[in-house]
């Protein structure tokens, strides 16, 4: 176990310690208000942690603190790793973007597509074109989640069992089996719809590496970067620095509720958000990114392989809002920020509802953790707390305005 600590000042690193106590007791207040249990916020400059507070409790019924340590489960911003796995077997030359995915995953080889109905009675189509490995980086597959509630082919992930994202009683390989049974939303790389995707790519590259996918995450990825507390399950040492997951209550209050199945090895090993990790280890994977690949003399990646991982690939330069389907993702949060390959990418700032700036790439989780690089200014942020929220709240969009106060240069 390694624990992230601060590494310079913030004044030294163009940071403004004014404006960072006003970011702390922002966040400390609605933990004092009961709705947060705790939280843990970093900013690094060139690499340096300029930055670090952790307040408030990972478990609040016991009265665990939250401290430098603790670990959290990251959910969804187990995608960005996901697709740096994936990267390095295209660069191995094992996998390309454009491989059919029925290439690796026969079930996908004659995809459909919805055209009408609901239920017993939806008709399809075959497909226009093959679904492709860099549709599911991007999420223009046409897959979906069962909770979107604004399709009939949600509705048919819902009927399949699929509302956590895994078919009951299987594996990685028997969920994706699943997925390929059902239709298509819409013809893959046509539109933009967050979905399953990296469940599937995690199935691809299980296939293509022949090793489960936290064994090849474990040794191409965490070991090589010495992210040590990084994985799908949590040991019996570590347990005890597992925060509680919180759910919103509807008085905008926390209760504790069931969270990830960390204790052993699960039977779904997911690759859109299965993964629980430090401070240190998310702090490790963005310093990758921001230095393009290497990170103290290991290299994962080409400089060239991360520049095309957290650039837009939408077509037309297309932001979220424009090129997503509807009515899921039609909300002004996604104005200005375009996909790269298992990252979001800020391409107008004048645009985002919060001051960002061009080429900030990052992703979050739903238990309200996330992360983001700018390279234009050498700096990183994360922050982590565990709550599921019912509604739409503000944290993320208040951390990036408090952060834009902060850099001074």
């Amino acid at each position: 176990m390694t624990v992230l600590r601060q590494e310079t000042g913030p004044e030294d690193a163009g940071l403004d310690a004014g404006a960072l106590e006003r970011l702390d007791r922002h966040f400390a207040r609605l933990v004092d208000a009961g709705k947060l249990p705790g939280f843990l916020v970093a900013l690094a400059r060139g690499g340096q942690v300029a930055h670090l507070t952790a307040y408030g409790a990972r478990d609040v019924t016991a009265g665990l603190p939250v401290e430098s340590d603790t670990l959290w489960r990251i959910y969804s911003m187990t995608k960005p790793v996901t697709a740096v796995g994936a990267l390095m077997l295209m660069e191995e030359g094992l996998l390309s973007l454009d491989d059919p995915v029925g290439r690796h995953l026969p079930a996908f080889a004659e995809p459909r597509v919805y055209e009408s109905g609901s239920g017993d009675r939806v008709r399809t189509r075959p497909a226009a074109g093959p679904l492709l490995v860099r549709h599911l980086m991007t999420h223009t597959a046409g897959l979906t989640f069962a909770f979107y509630h604004a399709h009939p082919v949600d509705a048919l992930y819902r009927a399949a069992g699929l509302e956590s994202s895994v078919a009951p009683g299987t594996d990685l390989a028997g969920t994706t089996d699943v997925y390929a049974s059902l239709p298509l939303q819409f013809d893959p790389g046509t539109q933009w719809n967050y979905s399953v995707a990296s469940n599937v790519l995690g199935r691809i590259i299980e296939v293509v590496s022949g090793r489960p996918l936290d064994a090849y995450l474990a040794e191409r990825v965490f070991r090589p970067l010495g992210m040590s507390d990084a994985g799908f399950q949590v040991t019996e040492e570590q347990a005890e620095r597992l925060a509680e997951l919180y759910g919103e209550t509807d008085d905008g209050g926390i209760e504790p509720i069931p969270g990830l199945p960390l204790r052993g090895r699960p039977r779904f090993l997911s690759g859109s958000g299965g993964m629980v990790a430090s401070a240190h280890d998310l702090h490790r994977f963005m310093e990758l990114l921001r230095r393009r690949g290497e990170l103290d003399g290991t290299r994962l990646l080409a400089p060239a392989t991360v520049d095309l991982m957290t650039r837009n690939h939408l077509p037309g330069n297309a932001d979220l809002r424009a090129f997503g389907s509807r009515p899921a993702h039609d909300e002004p949060g996604n104005e200005g920020v375009g996909f790269g390959l298992g990252v979001s990418v800020v391409i107008d700032p004048s645009r985002t509802r919060s001051p960002s700036a061009p080429g900030s790439f990052g992703w979050s989780g739903v238990a309200t953790t996330t992360f983001w690089v700018d390279p234009g200014r050498d700096l990183t942020v994360q922050f982590c707390t565990q709550v599921r929220p019912r509604s739409s709240h503000t944290v993320f969009q208040d951390l990036k305005r408090l952060v834009h106060e902060a850099v001074t240069h």
